[in-house]
């Protein structure tokens, strides 16, 4: 049979033998459709983005959480660590996003052009046990980000609520120019894990700065960004370090920061990848670059810890699901870092951290099914589908393996027949994994690709990725 199958014997093909994933809409395991409802096109001469990974960050003191601060055994870090960082049992992060803060400088030498007076505690709120145990997983991308250069830097002298790097257009200080110093500062940081075995690959000079926060936070234009990659930029290259720009508070607003970037020919050549937050607007298309480009933050607004898998609150499993596939297919972002992968209270990270227990939410494996299967090195490769509450994803991982993603909005179970093309083998075998709401990346019996074809249902509003092998 070849991979090319006119849609009137698609329509009337029916199917014997393959096994049907369980759901608890009504399809049993092991049952076989009679029709088969959508098609599917795989297509791997068709090439979207690189895939750089997929993260989380433990700031602001959820590292030393994880680590025991608040009672957690050892045993337990272990269970949260492997359900983070495992390629065999968790979700298979491959980046982690590290908070800068004032630490390693918390007060003024003097003045820009004094020498600095740097504090290393090796710790660093626990993010540095934390990127260590990152690393004994495999991890290799870590994304340092500054949330505010420190207070006697800024027009506001406080590390909080604003304020504006000295020495940038628009923002002139008694105290001097500090955009060298700072970005000296940064690299700084970045030397210092290198002391405890942590290779920084990315630093970011700024998060969200069009959104002045209570807590660390700085405001720059995006035409201050840009100004200030011309300054960083040189600095950062020196050390080997890919620059990142700008984790704006929103999708639609880092266009504006992206832009302003790619109109400097200079501060274009410095950034190596762009950023931006989902809280003030999704992902609705590709950043205005043909760099790298991030979705670097975000966790969906809730106000209670929410375990659910689609109970309509709007941050359960599915919700972040929806998102990381929009990302993915409609940003064609290369990275997804989600907020919190562990807190406490009514947090609306993967993990609920609960004194000496912690709890686990259905946002854990809904990235899971993408973050696990889909690796560093990979190129998102083309898939489409006649079914529009089909969403679907593919992509070719660097080991020749096709991982194909599957989330069926609708509410019944969606037969399918894919048409795998051009990806270099037409016979193998397809594993299931599905999320729903009675499983989290359950693994299903193996189904075969025969002449480039594969078939299968997906269950009614379920996560289901397949790894597809020779």
């Amino acid at each position: 049979m070849t991979g090319r199958i006119t849609l009137r014997r698609l329509r009337t093909w029916t199917v014997t033998s393959l096994a049907v994933l369980l759901t608890t809409a009504g399809v049993t395991a092991g049952a076989s459709p009679t029709t088969v409802a959508a098609t599917a096109t795989v297509n791997g001469s068709t090439r979207h983005q690189p895939i750089d990974g997929f993260g989380i960050s433990q700031h602001f003191g959820r590292a030393e959480i994880m680590r025991g601060s608040q009672g957690l055994p050892p045993e337990r870090q272990r269970e949260i660590l492997d359900l983070l960082f495992s390629k065999n049992t968790g979700v298979g992060l491959s980046i982690l996003r590290l908070g800068i803060d004032s630490g390693i400088q918390p007060t003024d030498p003097g003045g820009p052009n004094a020498t600095p007076k740097y504090v290393w505690d090796r710790n660093d709120k626990g993010q540095v046990w934390l990127a260590q145990q990152a690393k004994a997983y495999g991890v290799t991308r870590f994304y340092a980000d500054a949330w505010s250069a420190p207070g006697y830097m800024k027009t506001n002298g406080t590390d909080a609520n604003g304020g504006t790097l000295c020495g940038l257009a628009g923002a002139t200080c008694a105290s001097g120019d500090w955009r060298k110093a700072y970005a000296n500062y940064l690299v700084q940081y970045a030397k210092f894990y290198a002391q405890e075995g942590i290779r920084v690959t990315d630093l970011g000079f700024v998060n969200e700065p069009d959104y002045t926060a209570t807590y660390d936070s700085m405001r720059l234009t995006p035409a201050q960004a840009a100004e200030f990659a011309k300054v960083f930029g040189p600095v950062a290259r020196a050390g080997g370090y890919k620059v990142v720009c700008c984790d704006s508070f929103g999708w639609n607003q880092q266009k504006t920061y992206t832009s302003a970037i790619e109109a400097d020919a200079t501060a274009r050549g410095y950034v190596d990848t762009h950023a931006g937050h989902t809280y003030a607007s999704p992902v609705d298309g590709p950043l205005p670059t043909q760099k790298r480009t991030w979705m670097s933050e975000w966790s969906p607004n809730g106000t209670t810890w929410n375990e659910a898998w689609d109970d309509g609150s709007g941050y359960d499993g599915f919700t972040v699901a929806s998102a990381v596939h929009d990302a993915l297919t409609k940003g064609n972002t290369s990275g997804y870092i989600y907020w919190y992968g562990a807190s406490v209270g009514a947090t609306r990270g993967l993990i609920q951290m609960d004194g000496e227990n912690y709890h686990v939410s259905k946002r854990l494996w809904a990235l899971a099914n993408y973050s696990r299967f889909i690796r560093p090195g990979a190129t998102r490769i083309g898939a489409t589908a006649s079914d529009g509450d089909l969403r679907l994803s593919a992509f070719r991982n660097t080991d020749g393996s096709l991982t194909v993603v599957a989330l069926n909005a609708a509410t019944g179970a969606t037969p399918v027949s894919f048409s795998l093309r051009n990806i270099g083998f037409g016979n193998g075998t397809a594993t299931p994994y599905v999320t729903n709401g009675s499983q989290s990346m359950a693994r299903q019996a193996a189904v075969p690709v025969t002449g480039g074809a594969l078939q299968a249902t997906v269950p009614a509003r379920s996560l289901v990725t397949y790894t597809i092998k020779r």
